[in-house]
């Protein structure tokens, strides 16, 4: 169990390793507190390589706070697209326009305050205390649950709140006064390049081999034990690709709920038969020409998986908005107009790319 392990053995080995072998990272360059809050929260269920150009480009375009709270939605989410969890984002616009009332425009240098601000909890506010400012606090997030409950051999549920809690305690003791920043980003390190989340830890590279629990009774496929989330609702959508030879149809999604302010291609609910499907589109006012199956394709939320279909639909002209449907550009559309990932299995058929594909040499 985490609480009778001596975790004081971990540091000096961890802080000798992490030394050597930190990767370099954009925002570990200069780690002001916006940079490490930016990074922190991009990185959550993201993985490093594919934030990095996202990171460099939000920093670019939104530099500093008060840039961050001042800036359009659209833009914004634009920014954001193909991260996903869009709601993160505009939480961070939320705490930055707080952060310009305020607190001067600055993340305050405190724990409790930083815990104040809209989306950011206690693993955020830890990273940006400890690596911002150098606070001797933790942070524990999936890889820190990870290397901790094996190198102890803790088989807690770490979904608990409660082991949570113990953890962040464990941690506390032992976090050194002067190294808070290399040692919260050492156990993250740690759990992201050797005691890895999917497939076998890589133990031989292991500052913690020597009295690692987990390896010496060979546990690492037991721990971390993490409950079942429920299973996802699975809903089946019919997407529809109109286009002429200049325009597609987007339509923008409800301010509230899943996706909300994004743009998508128009779709309904159920898996239409061709027939179904021009009768639908009948029914918006449009009058197709050709219309083309598409292949299945899968999206998964957090708590919901979209089962869809799609067609390709071409119509003789795109001229005035119907209903709550847009027809604009193409390269507008990828300019402009933020168009979550969910639908990416279906822009090749727009000849427009979403997120980093955007900047591809391709």
């Amino acid at each position: 169990m985490i609480e009778n392990f001596p975790f004081s053995q971990t540091v000096a080995p961890l802080l000798e390793w992490f030394q050597k072998n930190a990767r370099t990272l954009p925002w570990r360059e200069s780690p002001t507190p916006y940079r490490v809050w930016v990074s922190e929260i991009m990185l959550q269920q993201t993985r490093v390589e594919a934030v990095k150009p996202y990171f460099e480009r939000f920093i670019q375009a939104l530099p500093d706070i008060p840039s961050l709270a001042e800036c359009e939605e659209e833009r914004l989410l634009k920014l954001w697209e193909g991260l996903g969890y869009y709601n993160r984002v505009r939480n961070m616009q939320a705490a930055a326009q707080t952060l310009v009332k305020e607190y001067g425009g600055k993340l305050p240098a405190d724990y409790e305050e930083l815990l104040k601000l809209k989306g950011i909890g206690h693993y955020t506010a830890g990273a940006i205390a400890s690596i911002a400012y150098g606070i001797p606090v933790p942070a524990v997030d999936g890889n820190v649950f990870r290397v901790i409950t094996r190198v102890s051999a803790d088989d807690s549920d770490i979904m608990k709140q409660s082991f949570r809690t113990k953890a962040e305690q464990v941690l506390q003791e032992v976090i050194p006064k002067n190294s808070a920043s290399p040692f919260n980003q050492a156990l993250m390190e740690l759990g992201a390049t050797v005691c890895l989340p999917n497939g076998a830890p890589q133990c031989r590279k292991c500052p913690w081999e020597d009295f690692c629990q987990a390896a010496k009774q060979d546990l690492w496929t037991k721990i971390p034990v993490k409950s079942k989330a429920k299973p996802r609702k699975i809903e089946e959508k019919t997407v529809f690709i109109i286009q002429d030879e200049e325009k597609i149809v987007l339509r923008k999604r409800p301010s509230r709920g899943l996706l909300a302010g994004m743009y998508e291609f128009p779709n309904t609910c159920g898996h239409l038969s061709e027939k179904e499907a021009l009768r639908w589109l009948k029914e918006q006012n449009l009058s197709p020409i050709r219309i083309q199956k598409l292949e299945p394709a899968k999206h998964i939320f957090s708590h919901v998986e979209w089962h869809m279909t799609g067609y390709v639909i071409r119509v003789d002209e795109l001229s005035d908005q119907k209903g709550n449907m847009m027809f604009v550009e193409r390269a507008e559309s990828e300019e402009r107009y933020p168009i979550p990932a969910a639908f990416g299995a279906y822009t090749k058929y727009m000849k427009i790319r979403l997120g980093n594909e955007k900047f591809s040499d391709d």
